[in-house]
């Protein structure tokens, strides 16, 4: 059985209004390259050098997708990506030169939806803008319910909404994404490459504990108990699944 997931055609539409991007780090060849990478007429790229400047320019202006360095001046990412997180769901990918577990956790905790270790490939740092620009649309999916009830769970994907035994659940975008793909497709596993691809929108590169992490989050939030989970399942070998009810 496929799985159920998102489709949009606004990727190929190149008469859509330009997706406004800040981006902010205090290394002007990091800024530059970010520039030069995403100079496209899809998008408006607006580049800060600090994190103090990166929250001044968000109460400004509306943004599709925030770029933070973690390592800044005055205001780091991690504080601004918090900051930013308590009042939008702006989807945020954090840029930064160290990929320890601990830190990755951390940008989750705060609300990131994404990370990319420094130095990285243009091109991926293409695929995951673009990728999460995609998801960012909140097209609706053509096969794929508007509700999910899924035993104690239930998802509003209409109005981004989550419940766990009749209490609301506050979730990242990505955790979101995470839970509705599962819960659209309750009872089948998906190994890892298969959720990044699906949830994430590009290739598993096989070295990247997103889905670990994420999972582990989501976890925290809808199990009783997080270390003995009854809606989130691991399929020892293989991957994830979300329990049927």
């Amino acid at each position: 059985m496929r799985p159920l997931k998102r489709t949009s055609d606004r990727a190929h539409d190149e008469t859509a209004t330009p997706r406004r991007i800040l981006v902010a780090d205090d290394d002007p060849s990091i800024a530059t390259l970010v520039q030069i990478t995403l100079k496209d007429a899809r998008y408006d790229i607006v580049p800060v050098k600090n994190g103090l400047e990166a929250l001044k320019a968000f109460e400004e202006q509306k943004f599709d997708l925030v770029l933070l360095d973690v390592m800044m001046p005055y205001v780091d990412g991690f504080e601004a990506c918090e900051r930013i997180r308590a009042e939008s769901d702006v989807p945020i990918i954090i840029l930064t030169s160290r990929d320890g577990t601990d830190d990755v956790v951390h940008g989750f905790e705060l609300g990131a939806d994404d990370y990319i270790t420094k130095p990285f490939k243009t091109v991926e740092l293409m695929a995951r803008v673009e990728a999460i620009l995609r998801r960012a649309e909140g097209f609706k999916q053509r096969r794929a319910p508007a509700i999910v009830r899924v035993g104690e769970l239930e998802i509003d994907e209409p109005r981004h909404r989550v419940s766990v035994r009749g209490q609301d659940v506050n979730l990242t975008p990505m955790e979101f994404e995470l839970l509705y793909f599962l819960a659209a497709n309750a009872g089948q596993v998906f190994d890892r490459e298969t959720l990044f691809r699906e949830v994430w929108g590009y290739e598993y590169v096989g070295e990247t504990n997103l889905v670990d992490v994420c999972v582990r989050r989501l976890r925290e939030k809808v199990e009783i108990e997080p270390s003995r989970p009854r809606i989130i399942l691991t399929v020892r070998g293989v991957g994830y699944k979300l329990a049927e009810g």
